[in-house]
Formats: structure tokens, sequence, C-alpha cells
């Protein structure tokens, strides 16, 4: 596979805003999207940034990248000494490290990367009715 490089940085960064948004006050979202969505994004946010680390890799293991970083940065939450807190203290810590673990959040970054996976394929072509015959 070879990604476009700035297609999937425009990805990226199209899916940070939209998280960024889906956490602000400026929309008012559905309880289920407000709850979920910003993890859902994070999750799908990291696959692109997998794409982008590395854009000749095969969709299966740039997969498996962004579930192995996720679920880390999940259980990591699970650590709290004052200098870890005091990074998730900024915003922007907080935003990547989070708070708190959560078994919801697991499934929430499961379920953005299985869409990334999706658009990516999608998007090669490998996902079109012509290449599965």
């Amino acid at each position: 596979m070879n990604r476009k490089l700035t297609f999937y940085i425009g990805l990226l960064l199209s899916t940070i805003m939209c998280g960024l948004l889906s956490r602000s006050s400026l929309i008012k979202l559905p309880v289920i999207l407000s709850v979920y969505s910003g993890d859902t994004l994070w999750g799908m946010m990291v696959f692109w940034l997998f794409c982008c680390i590395r854009p000749r890799a095969n969709t299966l293991i740039v997969a498996v990248l962004a579930i192995t970083f996720s679920f880390g940065i999940e259980f990591s939450q699970l650590y709290h000494a004052p200098w870890i807190d005091a990074i998730r203290g900024f915003r922007l810590g907080g935003l990547v490290l989070g708070f708190g673990f959560k078994y919801s959040d697991l499934v929430c970054y499961s379920i953005g990367i299985v869409l990334g996976v999706g658009i990516d394929l999608y998007l090669s072509g490998q996902g079109s009715k012509n290449e599965l015959e």
C-alpha cells in the first residue's frame, strides 16, 4: 500500500477537529454521541497517525499498531504518579493521556480504528466490489 501522505494528514487533522468539536459546547450532540464520539474519533485519529508514520504498511499492520497504542494509553491511566498526573493536568496532556481507565473507551477506540480501516481499504480500492471478486 502506498498512501498519499498529504491526504492522510488531512484526514488526521479533520478527525482531530471533529473530536475537539465533539467535546466543545459549540455544537449540541445527542447524549450517546456526546459521550462516545470523542473516544471513537480519538481511535480513528490514532489510526490516521500510524497511516502517516507508516504510509507503505499494510492496513492490518497499521490497525495493529493503532490498537496497541490506543490500548496502551488507556491502560496507562491505571497508573497515577505525581509526574504523569501533572502532565494530564495540561489540556494537551489530558487529551492525549486521558484521566481514568474505562472499558467503554477500549470499545470506542476499537470502533474508531475499524472505521478507519474501512475508509482506508475503500480509498485504496481494496474494499471495492471489483477487487473482492
